[in-house]
């Protein structure tokens, strides 16, 4: 993993600096870039891009549009960073098919340690990993999901959810422990991220989203039978 190539798109200056200290420390390969339209011109050219750290309010081009315009393409893990902190603005970060949302002022080191958890799934997955649960099928390796033998389109979360469901099938998960196992760090604050990327999932699956139960004043349970 050593070496991965993330790409920190801000416009301002200092808070590069910092993020891309605290990433090279780590060992990774850090590009830069001050706005969406400079971001967007560097995900092209680079092509071998691991994950992104993206701000919302930039000049030229914001953080909404470079989202919107590489998930049209690309399925690379984005952590958004905002100084908001509104309800609304966490959705639609999630609804565009954003990975991590964190507000500002952070810390860094609890974003280096999101950008190793994101990597560490994404980058080492096991090949041949091929699990099956009432229909839905799923690729660890090539990070695929199939429902009923058709291939269904899930962000990196979604996808990394769904694993756990179906790794832990038919077993009481509460929510602090699938934020702890799929989001993989300390989660301090409400059920509102996972209670999303439920709905979502659950969406995208179809009839088979029923398999997803809520178990409720605790979190939720994947049965397929």
């Amino acid at each position: 993993m050593d070496r991965a190539k993330i790409l920190v798109v801000d416009d301002e200056s200092r808070m590069r600096k910092l993020v891309r200290d605290f990433l090279v420390r780590e060992g990774y390969n850090v590009l830069e870039a001050e706005d969406g339209v400079e971001a967007m011109d560097i995900f092209y050219e680079e092509k071998d891009i691991s994950l992104l750290i993206l701000d919302v309010m930039m000049p030229r081009m914001d953080g909404w549009q470079v989202c919107r315009e590489i998930r049209e393409s690309s399925k690379v893990p984005i952590i958004m960073l905002t100084a908001r902190s509104e309800e609304r603005d966490e959705l639609q970060g999630f609804d565009l098919g954003v990975d991590e949302y964190i507000s500002k002022p952070f810390s860094p080191k609890i974003l280096v340690a999101r950008v190793n958890a994101i990597l560490r799934r994404t980058l080492g997955s096991d090949a041949g990993d091929v699990m099956e649960a009432g229909g839905i099928t799923i690729d660890k390796a090539a990070h695929i999901v199939k429902i009923d033998g058709k291939p269904i389109e899930l962000s990196y979360k979604e996808f990394e959810l769904l694993t756990y469901f179906v790794e832990n099938r038919g077993i009481a998960l509460s929510r602090e422990k699938i934020l702890n196992n799929v989001w993989n760090y300390d989660y301090f604050g409400d059920a509102r991220t996972i209670d999303t990327h439920v709905k979502k999932l659950r969406s995208k699956l179809g009839d088979k989203g029923e398999y997803i139960r809520t178990i409720w004043g605790m979190g939720y349970k994947f049965d397929a039978e």
